[in-house]
């Protein structure tokens, strides 16, 4: 039966449109955006669009045109990235959009390739990103300051980032209603996963955040993505794997149904496995959104890059996103990225019908229904979903039997005709394969410089208790030393170092000699070191390296966040115990290498290196040597499988944190291939710097390529009428 509160429900939407202040698309100046409770109106025209999200700050500029071509080539039509506050504003006022944080230049590149762009301002991102939100640290020691809150000092610098950014926009003529690219904006993110903990502080920032975003006039509709309350004339969209299941709908009738983020497998964590998401899942899900009156869907990520630098947040490893259609190289991911792009075609060729027609739902069966679409000039169109998982379901529709496959939906264009079904993949697969290129196995070309282990006396900065580590780093590095100085009485035979952290990782020296490492986990962020030691008789010297991988990124209350060090004490046995969780600690940031930038060519020569002795132990040792640039165009990663756990730069570009020695469950290690984009290569004399926590051995690096093979592509009975 036809579900008839449905159709009273379409005759609601489409009778409502609603003028959000001009917009503007790619074909000319003034026309205006509107939305109704069908799609987004672009250029006079409701719009069934496909987007997918590639941030400009996790590829390279010269990576931007492959990577937007290549996402066209595959049926999109927008382009949707955030906008990293973090990188644009390091102090206040002081504003960088240069190099890979050319923001304007990636968006004229969408332009120059004809397609649209959707800019998720935020400014809270999250994003697996440092300080997830994409915050900067400096936001934190802004006086009385709650994020993300009905709090003047936040809404003062996030109204101040927010207008900055789109007067950037404006003044380059980006936004639809100049005859730019931009169609879709986003005011914040996710905030309704932590709304309520803000209490009664949280509804009004909404209601703020809202009315501030529409009132600098960008001319084209904003959204807030998981925000049930998002005030008019804000849109509320989905993000998940399922918002064909789960998303709930707009929160009034004439607002269209929207899916932000489609996440097209996940992010992995060090210690974690990754997490592989099917084409035909991906497929159905999108196909059953349609279905359901879904206009706009984003695949987050369709390439998802590399968190240079330190800009990953905790945990998260250096490759973001690999199992994209498009993967951290920027190589087409097969089945994934072709499947898709036969979905696209599939649903664009009954795109008018969809848009323009009068829908219906009705039952098939158990587990098995029609979603149809009739317009008024005789045009249909139709899905087939079967809902069991495990078994096929032959259904009779409009009088004509059809199979349907376990978990899949077929696509009909008029009504009678099979032009896709999403369990059905007739595109090949690919295989990436590495090739070795060079690093030579000899230590000839290998120096090492062991930084220095900073002992009470040497610090600057003085406490007397334990002091919280992201406050004082302020972070400008991972790396912050805990030290004191204390003298033992003699029954003290046979002691234990016993410390306590929040954050992530800590590595123990006893009178400059490592005495040992612990660390914690992306679930698990509370860890023990403890560590059987030797002590002098005299005054003996304790050094703690606190080190995070990234800063927390998510929650409420993330300025009040507590990492680092949270208790310290040495056990000489069962009664007699050394407590100096309350003592006078001495504290500096970073290491030495780091303040002196010795990854850098200009100042690699600040201090004396020497020749590479590698022993059992030899933790905080920095290595470099020189390579050539492999030849051709495939992209070139190092492959750090012999390393243990720190940094890497090529040419003092910062290619990321890694961390091989932390294995999955399974034994394997999370990442071991490290991307260094071609652009920060020379032809040849390249520097390599490594910055070795633990016991790595450089000897066993190699300098791989990376490039696709594809198998021959698999039977199936889709077609395309074109």
């Amino acid at each position: 039966m036809v579900q008839w509160w449905w159709w009273v429900c379409w005759v609601v939407l489409v009778a409502a449109t609603v003028v959000v202040g001009g917009g503007g698309g790619r074909g000319g100046v003034g026309d205006v955006v509107t939305y109704d409770g069908r799609s987004l109106i672009v250029e006079g025209e409701r719009k069934l669009l496909f987007s997918g999200s590639i941030h400009y700050p996790r590829s390279t500029p010269q990576m931007w045109p492959s990577l937007i071509a290549k996402a066209k080539d595959g049926g999109l039509d927008v382009i949707q990235t955030y906008v990293f506050w973090n990188l644009h504003e390091p102090q206040p006022g002081q504003y960088d959009f240069s190099g890979r944080y050319d923001l304007v230049r990636f968006i004229k590149e969408i332009q120059a390739q004809g397609l649209y762009a959707c800019v998720r301002i935020g400014p809270f991102i999250e994003s697996e990103w440092n300080y997830g939100w994409g915050f900067p640290f400096w936001l934190h020691d802004v006086p009385g300051i709650i994020y993300r809150s009905d709090n003047e000092p936040f809404k003062f610098y996030m109204q101040n980032f927010t207008t900055k950014i789109v007067n950037l926009m404006k003044s380059e003529g980006l936004y639809a209603s100049q005859g730019g690219p931009i169609v879709l904006s986003q005011i914040e993110n996710e905030y309704q996963n932590i709304e309520a903990a803000f209490r009664e502080k949280g509804p009004p920032y909404v209601r703020w955040a809202a009315k501030m975003a529409v009132g600098l006039q960008t001319g084209v509709p904003w959204v807030m993505c998981k925000q049930k309350d998002a005030p008019d004339p804000v849109i509320n969209s989905c993000n998940g794997m399922r918002c064909g299941e789960t998303f709930e709908g707009p929160n009034a009738p004439n607002k269209p149904s929207i899916w932000t983020e489609n996440w097209t497998s996940f992010y992995q964590v060090y210690g974690g496995e990754p997490y592989l998401r099917s084409a035909e899942d991906i497929a159905f899900h999108v196909t059953l959104f349609i279905a359901k009156n879904g206009s706009y869907i984003n695949y987050y990520m369709y390439h998802g890059g590399t968190n240079f630098g330190r800009t990953a947040s905790a945990y998260v490893i250096t490759s973001y996103y690999d199992q994209a259609p498009l993967d951290e190289y920027g190589l087409i991911q097969q089945p994934k990225w072709g499947h898709l792009k036969d979905l696209h075609a599939a649903i664009k060729l009954c795109s008018s019908t969809l848009l323009q027609g009068t829908p219906s739902n009705f039952s098939l069966g158990d587990l098995q229904e029609a979603y149809v679409f009739e317009a008024a000039e005789g045009e249909c169109a139709a899905f087939l979903v079967n809902n069991n998982q495990g078994e096929n379901a032959t259904i009779q529709f409009r009088n004509i039997s059809f199979e349907l496959l376990p978990k899949s939906i077929s696509i009909l264009r008029d009504c009678e005709n099979v032009i896709f079904n999403t369990a059905k993949v007739n595109t090949e697969k690919s295989i990436r394969t590495t090739m070795s290129s060079q690093m030579s196995d000899s230590a000839d070309i290998w120096k090492e410089f062991k930084d220095d282990v900073t002992n009470y006396l040497d610090t600057s900065i003085k406490s007397n208790t334990l002091l919280e580590h992201m406050n004082t780093t302020k972070d400008k590095s991972d790396y912050l030393w805990y030290s004191f100085s204390f003298e033992p009485n003699s029954s003290c035979s046979t002691p234990i170092l016993h410390v306590e952290s929040r954050g992530h990782v800590a590595h123990a020296f006893v009178n400059n000699v490592y005495a040992g490492s612990a660390h914690g986990s992306h679930d698990v962020k509370a860890f023990t070191l403890e560590e059987a030691i030797d002590l002098n008789d005299g005054t003996n010297n304790i050094s703690i390296l606190s080190v995070m991988v990234g800063l927390p990124d998510s929650g409420a209350f993330l300025e009040s966040r507590f990492t680092g060090l949270t208790k310290a004490e040495i056990q000489c046995n069962e009664t007699e115990v050394y407590n100096f969780t309350n003592y006078t600690w001495g504290y500096q940031v970073g290491l030495l290498g780091e303040k002196l930038q010795i990854y850098m060519e200009p100042n690699s020569d600040n201090v004396e290196w020497s020749e590479i002795v590698l022993t059992n132990s030899q933790p905080l040792t920095w290595y470099k040597t020189a390579f050539d640039a492999p030849i051709g165009d495939d992209p070139v990663a190092l492959n750090l499988s012999s390393m243990g756990k720190g940094e890497a730069w090529v040419n003092g570009q910062s290619i990321g944190r890694y961390w091989v020695s932390f294995n999955t469950s399974k034994g394997n290690p999370s990442q071991i291939l490290y991307h260094v984009p071609r652009a920060f290569l020379k032809t040849t004399g390249n520097l390599l710097v490594l910055l070795e926590e633990i016991n790595g051995n450089p000897l066993q690096i190699s300098l791989n390529t990376i490039s696709v093979m594809n198998l021959p592509p698999h039977t199936s009975n889709n077609h395309l009428l074109h």
